[in-house]
């Protein structure tokens, strides 16, 4: 080859070294991916024998991976973001078996007009002015409601007597000092003192148990139109553990009632098992129809006044006998038949096919008259 041949050779290969240039500038970082791509793909195939104990690491990691605190949440159904009607998972399925107070709506009549009279009776009890109001009815489970009392609290055990149960009222700390402050003529327009971690004395225990007789009063006299029932104090418990009416898997009403005493008060609970208010279960479940729960009283008086001057016929029956037809139409004037019957019988005294009473035939004057012997309508 002579100097020709090697000028033209280098000719060539400057011209593909240009060409190849021209090419990667044209492609810039997407061919620069490509050739990574391709060259990370070259390596998983050539190193995947030798990396079996990564792989497999790596899966176990993922098999094992740690739930984070909102997906542990969402599991259980404590999520703050979720409606109640809206619960999932295990807190769907222990809260299924609780009811809600709205299916009984006479339940939320007899605790307004609990109200009404506690806010009448309170203020003769204290000689004050008081107010009650009704802060919210709820349906909770009684062992989380034994848990959520804020102490220290007196829990006063009362039991239905006609309805054979237990219920619970709770007043915390702040109304039990209200009322010792009121009771035993603390100035008006101080906040009651509070003394906190000793237990009540007492004299504490005896005035809150004073008030509570009069709730259980104005309880009784609250539920009198829809089903009469005494409310009878039972005991007065500062230990939740000792107030265990019911078990804690049960469900209960709960009523929260504020008491006011112009700037002193507090709040008192009123908790009722759903098994206590079973025997009366189909009167709450009633719709509201007034505030005489459906019974007028004075159409009932109307109705009773006017009953009994309402006239009846009686028919007095000596006998009854069966005949043919054709023995009645034979019947004319003068005709006689015998009577299995004696002077001294019993005469029926009917109204319509009603036996009234039974009584002896006899004459008063020219009137035949019967004296009653026995009476069916007392």
């Amino acid at each position: 080859m002579g100097p020709a041949d090697d000028a033209d050779q280098d000719a060539l290969a400057a011209e593909w070294e240009a060409a190849m240039d021209g090419d990667g500038e044209g492609e810039g970082d997407g061919g620069d991916q490509d050739q990574d791509d391709m060259a990370a793909e070259w390596e998983a195939m050539a190193g995947g024998d030798g990396d079996d104990d990564e792989a497999d690491g790596d899966s176990a990691a993922e098999t094992t991976r740690v739930l984070n605190q909102d997906e542990i949440d969402s599991l259980l159904g404590f999520d703050d973001d979720q409606e109640v009607s809206g619960r999932s998972g295990i807190q769907a399925i222990l809260s299924s078996a609780l009811v809600s107070y709205e299916r009984l709506p006479m339940l939320e009549v007899v605790f307004d007009r609990l109200v009404r009279l506690m806010s009448t009776s309170l203020r003769n009890f204290t000689s004050d002015n008081v107010e009650v109001s009704l802060d919210n009815i709820a349906s909770i489970r009684f062992g989380d409601y034994l848990n959520s009392i804020p102490l220290p609290a007196m829990l006063s055990v009362f039991k239905a007597e006609e309805w054979d149960n237990y219920g619970l009222i709770t007043a915390d700390s702040s109304l039990i000092y209200s009322i010792v402050d009121v009771l035993l003529g603390g100035r008006r327009g101080t906040a009651a003192m509070r003394i906190e971690g000793r237990p009540y004395t007492t004299i504490e225990r005896s005035l809150v148990e004073r008030m509570i007789h009069v709730m259980l009063q104005d309880l009784s006299a609250a539920f009198e139109p829809l089903s009469p029932v005494v409310m009878r104090f039972d005991r007065l418990e500062t230990n939740p553990r000792f107030a265990t009416i019911s078990r804690p898997s049960n469900a209960a009403i709960v009523a929260r009632l504020r008491i006011d005493m112009e700037d002193r008060g507090g709040r008192l609970e009123l908790l009722i098992p759903y098994a206590t208010l079973e025997p009366v279960r189909e009167l709450l479940l009633q719709m509201f129809m007034g505030e005489k729960f459906g019974r007028d009283s004075i159409w009932e008086t109307h109705l009773a006044e006017e009953l009994w001057k309402t006239e009846i016929y009686l028919e007095a029956i000596a006998d009854e006998q069966i005949m043919s037809l054709g023995d009645v139409f034979n019947l004319s004037v003068g005709s006689r038949f015998m009577l299995n019957t004696s002077p001294d019988s019993l005469i029926q005294l009917k109204c319509g096919n009603v036996l009234m009473g039974t009584g002896r035939m006899g004459r008063s004057g020219d009137t035949i008259a019967i004296k009653v012997e026995e009476s069916f309508f007392k």
